[in-house]
């Protein structure tokens, strides 16, 4: 909490406080609403992507279930520090206490979370590889990025090597789990998983999932941008989504504040926005996703509410001794 706390001053500081205030001052309501409804749809197809690798992994759970434990884990990820890792240990404990094994509870959710990443990086490099065949002076952009001078095929080859790694992790991963002598029980767990039927349709599935995903939480970052006077090219928002939500789910922040706005700022300056607009546009996504937390937070509260009441029912049900 107190890193968080210094590390957002810190990024405030150095971005000048007023001249980030008159920034978000001037935020138009059409496109944060644009922003809120992109980053609430693509939080619904999350918890279809989730809810599909739960039931390939054997866990049938009805997709209002799986949108309703989704954004009260959104609410847990912004109000408890971790950044995400709150939210994400709260969806392996609704799948565990559903009846879905620890292993493979806790599976479902890592996977989840690595589809997300490994599709924004996909995005990410087939948007680079567009910028430079489309865009004068996106190989300056990227090098300011830090990224080097490379053709356009070498990108675009590392995009669908990238794609195609977690198919032949996956087939290599089957293959020696059919070769392996019989372990301990848990190694006899994972092997099951690892040969679990249909991963082809499933990865497809992941693919799609994930790519809709992107696509809509990178539209809700443009539209907050837009609402704030910025305007880039999509594949620019593609580009500097990838480090921007990284840096936001790294647990060393509170609800992603610091690290969003300090990579938004250090990212957006390599297409010529000044920082105090960058460190803006960080902290207004952050308070759209504030609203759907608090939508979380209602859940949260509801859901507790028949436990508080069966617990009270149970106390005074209970024989006196």
């Amino acid at each position: 909490m107190l890193c968080a706390l210094m590390l957002m001053a810190a990024v405030l500081w150095a971005a000048d406080l007023p001249a980030v205030a008159d920034r978000l001052r001037q935020a138009r309501t059409p496109w944060m609403l644009a922003s809120l409804a992109c980053a609430v749809a693509g939080n619904l197809i999350s918890a279809w992507r989730w809810r599909s690798i739960a039931r390939w992994l054997g866990h049938e759970m009805p997709l209002g279930q799986a949108a309703r434990v989704y954004f009260q884990a959104v609410a847990l990820n912004a109000l408890l520090p971790g950044a995400v890792v709150g939210g994400d240990v709260y969806r392996a404990a609704a799948l565990r206490r559903r009846g879905l094994g620890m292993l493979e509870a806790g599976l479902s959710v890592l996977l989840d979370r690595l589809s997300g990443l490994w599709i924004l990086a996909v995005l990410g490099l087939l948007a680079a590889a567009w910028g430079l065949v489309a865009a004068p002076g996106a190989a300056q952009a990227l090098a300011a990025m830090g990224l080097p001078a490379v053709p356009f095929g070498v990108v675009a080859a590392l995009a669908l090597a990238l794609l195609a790694a977690p198919a032949l992790a996956i087939l290599a991963a089957r293959r020696a789990a059919a070769k392996a002598a019989p372990g301990s029980a848990r190694w006899a767990r994972v092997a099951t998983v690892v040969r679990r039927p249909q991963w082809g349709r499933e990865y497809g599935r992941q693919v799609l999932g994930s790519a809709v995903v992107q696509i809509l939480s990178v539209a809700a970052l443009a539209c907050a941008a837009l609402a704030l006077g910025l305007d880039l090219p999509y594949w620019a928002w593609l580009v500097s989504a990838v480090p921007i939500f990284v840096m936001a789910t790294l647990p060393i922040s509170f609800g992603g504040w610091g690290t969003r706005e300090a990579a938004a700022a250090l990212t957006l300056s390599a297409f010529g926005v000044a920082p105090s607009a960058g460190v803006a546009v960080g902290i207004l996504v952050g308070l759209l996703g504030l609203v759907q937390a608090c939508a979380g937070a209602v859940l949260l509260v509801l859901d507790a509410a028949p436990r508080q009441d069966d617990a009270s029912r149970g106390e005074r049900g209970a024989p006196e001794r």
